[in-house]
């Protein structure tokens, strides 16, 4: 698979003069600020001689890892399911279109792979801020798309978790620049880094991290913790799914579709994760405490 190269010179933010005002004094400043530009994804196939192409998605991203983000974007939508389908990804921008002149990102399929668009149910333009999320996408869930996680294959030390927040934010260099970027990072179960992104909307930092290893030729992450610095919508618990990945961490709240999520697809969902404290709402047996570790070496050295 040809994947290209999407990180030339491509800004993650840019500097622009500001008068701050308030506590501390006022005056004329500079300000770091994140860049936030339109991105095309287009997906060509070849269902019987006949090349096809269509554009599925506008969304407003932060520049670079743009084939990770449209892949990542693809596996989520549960319209790939193996890297063997894909012959190649490239930048094909910038071009004009509905928001101005933005950056066109091509995903060709190999030939007699098909595409179902009708998994996507809508002509739509993502955002940077929300997907969109509803019944008829859980409805759709339900049907055919994604497989359940099974049991717990690995377990996660309740301290682990804890710290996993903190490993995130280390790696996120663009927002120790700008603190408007969202971080989305795959961590072991011990905390080893996997790949860390990000972006200015919280779906695309999943798409791009999640997009990186499937161009890595890894279909599915069963041995991954999603770790996120924002909420956990239905969205970002879905994208996990639609990756094999059993447990996401988020900083923030978890909404009660990404709950009801988590539960039918036997996820670990955890939220509000802080130093000192988080919450399981689905998905425990895969958290373990310090009795349980002292259990284990017991039974070890018995």
């Amino acid at each position: 698979m040809n994947a290209g190269s999407w990180e030339e010179n491509l800004p993650l933010f840019v500097r622009r003069r500001i008068e701050r005002v308030g506590k501390g004094g006022g005056g004329d400043a500079e300000d770091e600020i994140a860049v936030e530009e339109p991105l095309e994804i287009e997906v060509s196939w070849e269902p019987a001689g006949a090349r096809e192409t269509k554009t599925i998605s506008i969304t407003m991203r932060t520049p670079g890892n743009d084939g990770e983000l449209a892949v990542g974007f693809l596996v989520g939508e549960g319209l790939l399911r193996s890297p063997d389908e894909v012959e190649k990804v490239f930048n094909r921008g910038p071009r004009s279109g509905p928001e101005g002149f933005q950056n066109s990102v091509h995903v060709a399929l190999k030939a007699g792979v098909l595409a179902d668009f009708k998994r996507l149910q809508r002509n739509f333009y993502a955002t940077s801020s929300c997907g969109v999320c509803g019944k008829s996408s859980m409805d759709a869930l339900k049907l055919d798309a994604f497989r359940e996680l099974g049991g717990p294959e690995w377990t996660i030390d309740e301290k682990m978790v804890r710290e996993l927040p903190a490993r995130l934010r280390a790696e996120q260099e663009a927002f120790s620049h700008t603190g408007g970027l969202h971080g989305a990072g795959l961590f072991t179960p011990e905390g080893q880094m996997i790949a860390v992104r990000e972006d200015v909307g919280r779906h695309n930092a999943v798409d791009k991290v999640i997009g990186s290893r499937f161009l890595a030729g890894e279909a599915r992450l069963p041995g991954a913790v999603l770790v996120v610095s924002g909420r956990a919508s239905f969205e970002l618990m879905q994208k996990a799914i639609a990756a094999g990945i059993p447990a996401l961490v988020a900083v923030g709240a978890p909404s009660s579709l990404a709950v009801e999520v988590a539960e039918r697809f036997g996820a670990t969902l955890i939220g509000f994760t802080k130093p000192e404290s988080f919450n399981i709402y689905a998905g425990a047996q895969r958290v373990r405490n310090g009795m349980d570790i002292q259990d284990e070496k017991n039974a070890m050295e018995g």
